[in-house]
């Protein structure tokens, strides 16, 4: 494939790394908004974009791909406000965006397994709290995958009506603790707690290859499909 990556941090350089080793072709690297818009992208034959940039340049780029029907897929967080505007702008050119938070399996069966616990231990005195830890140069807090298993919790559990990003919340408010420290890849602990016990799951990644190896699996997943698609879609088919 020939392969677009808006970004080319740490993550896009992980990615560029995987894709390459997996046979593809890096046909364009972005790393500003005046690069995208001075690249022809029917000229570069474009099979599909990865974007992981920034809060700020994210809707932009995604915008450009669906305009120029390409593929495309974000893993970038802290936009997510616009998001129902690029479903739209997916649905009105008939173009593909696939959205995740996070593109490592493992965290997508960590979701799976937040999801199912949470449904379990929603008829009991159970009090959900999660941590999350990055690297220091992670924009956006909370980060999108503890938003993510926030809302899941949320769905599963009535009495929770909303998360905050703070240690003291309500009986109602589902607290998110985020922490930012070196270089650490991202860790996420949901702990339900009783007046008994405490029941604690854990995401640890060891390194960033376990998200670019997912987004490049996606990537030769998504060409061909349409609409708004997320790793269930991914993850089921």
């Amino acid at each position: 494939m020939n392969i677009a990556l808006l970004g080319y941090g740490k993550m896009g350089r992980a990615i560029a790394e995987i894709a390459r080793q997996r046979g593809h072709n890096i046909a364009l690297t972005v790393a500003s908004e005046a690069e995208l818009r001075a690249a022809d992208p029917g000229a570069l034959a474009l099979d599909v974009a990865l974007e992981f940039s920034t809060p700020d340049a994210a809707f932009d780029n995604i915008a450009f791909c669906l305009q120029h029907n390409i593929p495309v897929l974000s893993g970038t967080t802290g936009w997510l406000p616009r998001l129902p505007e690029i479903a739209a702008m997916a649905k009105e050119v008939n173009g593909t965006f696939f959205y995740a938070a996070n593109f490592s399996l493992g965290v997508n069966l960590f979701f799976q397994l937040n999801r199912q616990l949470a449904q379990l231990l929603a008829r009991y005195d159970y009090r959900p709290e999660i941590e999350e830890t990055h690297h220091i140069h992670k924009k956006d807090a909370p980060s999108g995958t503890a938003i993510t298993l926030a809302e899941d919790i949320i769905r599963h559990m009535p009495r929770m009506s909303e998360w905050v990003n703070r240690t003291t919340a309500a009986t109602n408010q589902l607290p998110i603790v985020s922490l930012r420290e070196d270089e650490v890849p991202g860790t996420h602990k949901v702990s339900y707690q009783s007046g008994n016990d405490e029941i604690t799951i854990i995401h640890r990644a060891k390194n960033r290859q376990g998200f670019a190896l997912g987004a490049v699996l996606v990537a030769e997943w998504l060409p061909g499909k349409k609409g708004v698609l997320a790793m269930e879609d991914f993850m089921n088919s």
